[in-house]
C-alpha cells in the first residue's frame, strides 16, 4: 500500500516513520523545502523519531519526503496532517487544510481514502474537507478522520500504543481507516460517525485548558491567602477516586491546549451556544503571564526595576524545543514592562528571535524556574545561593518551594 501524508511537521513526520515502519510505503509531502532537505539528509528536529530508523527507512525507500504534490498520484491513502492554527481574532484558520485538499484534487488520481488528522472543529470532514474537493475533483474519494495524538517528547506513549479514534463518511471509508491504523498501532478504536471522533480530540484538550485555568485561579487565591496550592493538590491526590491533579502554571502552550478550545468554542456560536467556560479559561490561561509578573513583583516587595532576572527553559514544554504558543515569551515581555532585566537558559531551543541561551548565571537577583528540561545542572544556583522562584507545572522538587 502506498501512503501520502500531507504536512511532515510532528504529527505528519511521526506518523510517516510509524507507517513506513510496519512496511508501507510512504510519501511525506511537505511544501517547506529546509523540512524536506533536512530529512533527505537523515536529521529531523521532530522528538520520538530516531534518527537511525530514519535512516533505514530513507535507504530501503520506505519513506520518500518531498516537496512535490505530483507524488500523490498513485497513493491508495492520503492523510491531512496539517498545522490548525487560529487567525488574528482566535478563529480557525483553515488555510492549511484547504492547501491540502488543494494538492488531493489536482494531483491525487486514485478514489484514495482520504483521512484528515488535523485537528478541527466537528463537521470539519463532511462539511469542509469533503464539498472541497469533490466540487474540484471528478475522482470519487472515501473520506474519515483518525484525529492526532501526538505528545512530543513522551517516551511512554508513542504512536503504536497509542489508542487511536476513527470514523468514516461510509462503511468502506470506515473499514479501510480501521485497517490503514491497525498495521502500525495496537488500539484502534470505532466510533458512530466523524463528528464523534473530531468533537473527542478537541474535547480532550478543551478539559486540560479548563482544569489548568481552574488551577491557575485556584494559585491565585492560595497566593493571596498564603499557603501552598501545590501542597493543596498533593494532598487532594491522595484521595484514591474523583480527582485528578493539574499543577499552576505561567499559562499554557504549544499546538494543542491554547488552540483546540477555540475551535469547540466557535462551533458553539455557529449553532448560537456560547461557550461560556471555554471562553474563560481561555481569558484565564492568556492572562496568567501578566498576573505571575505581577506576583513576582510583589515578591520582590515592587522593586523589580533593573532586577536581573533570568528564567530556565522558554520552550512550550520541558525537553522539546517547541516554542509554538509557548507563554514564557509573555512573560519576559510581562517583566520586563515591569521594568526587569531579562536573560534566559534553554539548552535545547538555544536561540530564539536572534537571542542565544545564557549559561546558568549564579549572580541574577531571581532566578526562575518555568520549563526545565531533563538534565540541567542547578548547582550553579544552589552553591551561590542565588534567589530562585519554582513556577513549573509539576510536582517534581528542584531545590526550591514551589512559588504559584
Amino acid at each position: 500500500m502506498k501512503v501520502g501524508i500531507i504536512g511532515q511537521g510532528y504529527v505528519g513526520q511521526t506518523l510517516a516513520v510509524g507507517a513506513a515502519s510496519s512496511g508501507l510505503e510512504v510519501v511525506g509531502l511537505d511544501s517547506n523545502i529546509n523540512v524536506v532537505t533536512d530529512l533527505l539528509n537523515r536529521k529531523s528536529t521532530v522528538p520520538g523519531v530516531n534518527s537511525e530508523i530514519l535512516k533505514s527507512l530513507l535507504e530501503k525507500n520506505n519513506y520518500f519526503p518531498t516537496p512535490n504534490p505530483e507524488l500523490l498520484k498513485d497513493c491508495e491513502v492520503i492523510v491531512i496532517a496539517v498545522p490548525t492554527p487560529l487567525d488574528q481574532f482566535r478563529k480557525p484558520n483553515m488555510t492549511f487544510i484547504a492547501e491540502a485538499c488543494k494538492s488531493i484534487y489536482n494531483y491525487a488520481k486514485l478514489p484514495a481514502l482520504i483521512i484528515n488528522e488535523s485537528t478541527s472543529y466537528p463537521g470539519t470532514l463532511r462539511e469542509f474537507i469533503k464539498p472541497l474537493i469533490e466540487n474540484n475533483s471528478t475522482i470519487k474519494f472515501e473520506y474519515a478522520v483518525a484525529p492526532e495524538r501526538v505528545d512530543p517528547g513522551n517516551h511512554i506513549w508513542k504512536i503504536e500504543n497509542t489508542p487511536r479514534v476513527v470514523s468514516g463518511l461510509s462503511n468502506a471509508a470506515t473499514e479501510k481507516t480501521l485497517s490503514f491504523y491497525r498495521t502500525f498501532c495496537e488500539s484502534v478504536i470505532q466510533v458512530s460517525s466523524p463528528e464523534v471522533a473530531e468533537a473527542s480530540k478537541i474535547f480532550e484538550n478543551t478539559f486540560r485548558q479548563i482544569n489548568i485555568a481552574l488551577v491557575n485561579e485556584f494559585s491565585s487565591i492560595a497566593g493571596r491567602i498564603g499557603f501552598s496550592a501545590h501542597e493543596a493538590i498533593q494532598a487532594a491526590s491522595t484521595k484514591p477516586f474523583g480527582f485528578m491533579p493539574f499543577y499552576p502554571s505561567i499559562g499554557v502552550g504549544g499546538h494543542c491546549i491554547p488552540i483546540d478550545p477555540s475551535y469547540l468554542s466557535f462551533i458553539a456560536k455557529e449553532y448560537g451556544i456560547q461557550a461560556k467556560f471555554i471562553e474563560l479559561a481561555n481569558t484565564t490561561n492568556l492572562g496568567m503571564a501578566e498576573k505571575v509578573a505581577k506576583r513576582i513583583e510583589d515578591y520582590l516587595d515592587g522593586n523589580i526595576e533593573n532586577k536581573l532576572i533570568q528564567i530556565v527553559g522558554i520552550a512550550y514544554k520541558p525537553n522539546v524545543s517547541d516554542m509554538r504558543e509557548s507563554p514564557v515569551p509573555e512573560l519576559i515581555k510581562a517583566l520586563q514592562k515591569l521594568g526587569a532585566k531579562v536573560i534566559w537558559h534553554d539548552p535545547i531551543v538555544k536561540i530564539y528571535k536572534d537571542v542565544k541561551s545564557s549559561d546558568l548565571n549564579p549572580s541574577v537577583d531571581l532566578g526562575l524556574i518555568v520549563m526545565p528540561h531533563s538534565g540541567i545542572d542547578f548547582s550553579p544556583w544552589k552553591d551561590a545561593q542565588t534567589s530562585v522562584l519554582d513556577l513549573s507545572a509539576n510536582s517534581m522538587d528542584y531545590g526550591w518551594n514551589k512559588f504559584l
